[in-house]
């Protein structure tokens, strides 16, 4: 019996790592655990853990990571910490990360000085801002890579991993997006009392190397949307240094009948909001990733997002109110076309088992090595 230890950190991340988690709690041979903390645990994002528990996985162990401060340094040095004392009690023999979040790389970390196999989805990517520092360290830290494309799988051969340990298996949450059980858009909207007709979806999130701006950035953003006379359902930021200015700034929309906030949303939930939206705005990577496979428009705001914004139907502007206002007033100009499949055909999760089923898999070196181009 494998024992595999999932490390999720935000409702972003768990979204990604359901589908891997559902294939191997029904196989024979696995035994999933999820190490929850982050963001999941904080009520001021909505408590997402009560959605990792009722997704009926089993094994779930909570830790709260988050501290007075808001810096990301502390929060990798509780998480390595936390994390270490549960690795050490349950003896892994699988650690899955994903993305380029400050859990992943504490949990990366842990495994590999710990000699414990860890296996990073999503590695190879750009992200931008602080984030790509994060998600290419994660990648250094583990032995093997679960990636969404072969652009992926490249720049992880160009950064000296091994070619061997390195399987394109597409981005695990299109194995959702394309799924038969997301609920019905009436069924969403009830859940959530949401009466718009239409709506688009708001998701701004703080940039790190940018915090001291963040303030004017979230102020230009409201002013912008407040002003465009359209509806909007809007979803808190991540918790990353910025955030609270963002949180101020909504303060000001929270009675406006044009807009409903939430914490958070359910990730099916989520998804069917997204597939009947009239455009996504704001820098969340839902912009650059699910929002293309739905032919939804993108308004992308500012630098979050930048080298992963490569399709022509997606607006890229400053964080200017102008800049933001225009983007909308101009927005039913744009003709989309569902994005062709770069990220896999919803089927991660099945090839996700089919490599750990090999024999192979569970032989490859814990001892890195670099291997030269």
């Amino acid at each position: 019996m494998k024992k595999i230890v999932f490390l999720t950190g935000t409702r972003a991340d768990f979204g990604k790592l359901k589908s891997l988690l559902a294939v191997l709690q029904d196989a024979v041979g696995f035994e999933p655990h999820i190490f929850v903390t982050g963001m999941h645990l904080q009520e001021l994002y909505g408590y997402t853990l009560i959605e990792v528990q009722k997704s009926g996985f089993k094994n779930i162990h909570t830790f709260k990571n988050h501290t007075d401060e808001t810096t990301m340094d502390l929060t990798l040095a509780k998480t390595i910490s936390g994390f270490s004392e549960y690795v050490k009690t349950i003896a892994p023999d699988l650690i899955v990360v994903h993305g380029d979040r400050v859990e992943a790389l504490a949990g990366a970390i842990v495994g590999s000085l710990n000699n414990v196999l860890v296996a990073h989805i999503e590695g190879g990517e750009v992200s931008g801002t602080i984030d790509e520092l994060l998600r290419h360290a994660t990648s250094k830290m583990s032995h093997v890579h679960f990636v969404s494309n072969d652009q992926a799988k490249t720049r992880l051969i160009q950064m000296g991993e091994l070619e061997e340990a390195i399987y394109t298996i597409g981005s695990p949450d299109v194995d959702i997006m394309f799924s038969n059980t997301l609920p019905d858009l009436n069924t969403v909207k009830t859940y959530y009392n949401i009466d718009f007709e239409t709506y688009s979806i708001v998701m701004f999130h703080p940039v790190t190397t940018e915090a001291k701006d963040m303030a004017a950035y979230a102020d230009a953003f409201v002013n912008a949307l407040v002003a465009s006379q359209k509806h909007y359902v809007v979803i808190y930021p991540n918790n990353d240094l910025g955030s609270q200015a963002i949180l101020k700034a909504y303060k000001r929309i929270e009675n406006h009948t044009n807009f409903k906030i939430f914490p958070s949303l359910r990730f099916e939930y989520f998804l069917t909001l997204l597939k009947q939206a009239q455009c996504i705005i704001g820098n969340s990577s839902a912009g650059v990733r699910e929002a293309p496979y739905y032919g939804v428009p993108v308004i992308n705001i500012g630098t979050r997002q930048q080298n992963r914004v490569t399709h022509s139907e997606i607006i890229n502007v400053d964080y200017t109110e102008a800049a933001i206002l225009d983007a909308l007033q101009h927005l039913s100009e744009l003709t989309i076309a569902p994005l062709t499949p770069q990220f896999g055909g919803g089927n991660s999760g099945a090839l996700f088992l089919k490599r750990l089923q090999e024999a192979a898999f569970w032989k490859l070196n814990h001892q890195k090595q670099f291997r030269d181009i």
